[in-house]
């Protein structure tokens, strides 16, 4: 039989896929039933296997659904999350914080390379090694909550998005990993010149050190197993976005009288609130994109500035067209000095 054929056969029917939002969210974790059998999970962690195999590893990680995507230290796992084992539940995850990690299937191989960095480092006790330490440094520091990217350096890798090579050494040495894995990356053209060559370059030679060495043995445990969580969607929501809607940047009045204005002579001209509601998906999408910031933290941000809009009672100046660009830049220039002032969150 044809593996989609295959996998199709695989696919089960749940009661709660034809529920509405506010009912699924009523739905607790532990009772969705989803595996990583017969989805695109499966396909994504073949598409893995096949990368480690052909870069010569003996070792494979193992996997499991949880809340999210994290490799627990001293496992040789990875959990992912449940939201992407369903059509249905990624829908809910995207309407709920207006993006889907890891859905798409770059997006997700990035974070799988990225996470099996962190399980070969667990595997092999990596960080005792002292050149190690020289080149990422101490992996036993305490993880920050926050971190100030440095968009500019050239000390790291540029991987996953808000350069999260630079929130901790442990990313860091993952980062660098997923970047040497990742099949006809060029790393050693793209990164000549770069002080994070060096990083790779280590990487290189100690990969092909240990790829072939049969793994010490290691606990297969799967922490926070989607089956024993007993929180309903939710309450997991709730938290997830409280998470990172906290510390969102202030901005100015004066930041949108130079956009928008409150003189009686543009009382025809449309205001600056509707204005910004009708343009606020494109907003969003941009911000994100140059900035590398969540996307449900910007959709705070945006709601504040339109609502401040409608404080002020300001209307649009110039066109559209002109506005709109503004307005993008403004609100990435604004987010990237508060990110540059420390305040960008890892990730939950």
């Amino acid at each position: 039989m044809p593996a989609s054929l295959k996998r199709t056969s695989r696919k089960r029917d749940y009661r709660w896929a034809s529920f509405t939002d506010e009912q699924l969210l009523e739905v607790r974790l532990c009772d969705l039933g989803v595996k990583i059998e017969g989805t695109e999970l499966e396909d994504r962690i073949d598409r893995l296997d096949r990368e480690l195999g052909e870069a010569g590893f003996v070792f494979r990680p193992h996997f499991w659904l949880s809340h999210g995507w994290f490799t627990p230290d001293g496992t040789s796992g990875i959990a992912m999350p449940f939201y992407l084992a369903h059509p249905r539940l990624a829908a809910l995850e995207r309407k709920q914080m207006l993006e889907v990690e890891g859905g798409s299937e770059s997006w997700c191989m990035r974070i799988l390379r990225h996470e099996v960095g962190h399980a070969l480092d667990n595997v092999y006790r990596l960080h005792f090694r002292k050149r190690y330490k020289e080149l990422f440094g101490s992996w036993s520091v305490p993880y920050p909550e926050f971190y100030d990217p440095k968009p500019y350096s050239k000390k790291y890798v540029q991987h996953l998005d808000m350069w999260y090579a630079q929130s901790h050494p442990a990313e860091d040495f993952a980062e660098t990993f997923a970047v040497w894995l990742r099949p006809s990356s060029r790393w050693k053209t793209r990164y000549r010149d770069w002080p994070a060559l060096r990083k790779l370059e280590y990487v290189d030679e100690l990969m092909k050190q240990i790829a072939p060495q049969k793994p010490p043995a290691m606990t297969r445990k799967q922490f926070f197993r989607l089956a024993r969580l007993k929180k309903a969607l939710r309450e997991y929501y709730a938290e997830k976005r409280a998470h990172y809607a906290r510390g969102r940047p202030d901005f100015y009045d004066n930041d949108l009288r130079k956009l928008f204005s409150d003189d009686p002579k543009f009382k025809d001209r449309p205001t600056a609130a509707k204005f910004l509601r009708t343009i606020k998906p494109d907003l969003r999408a941009m911000v994100a994109r140059w900035t590398g910031e969540y996307r449900y933290t910007i959709e705070q941000v945006l709601d504040d500035i339109i609502g401040r809009c409608r404080e002020l009672k300001l209307r649009l100046v110039r066109s559209p067209e002109r506005t709109k660009l503004d307005t993008i830049v403004m609100v990435t220039v604004q987010t990237m000095n508060y990110l540059h002032d420390g305040h960008h969150r890892v990730a939950l």
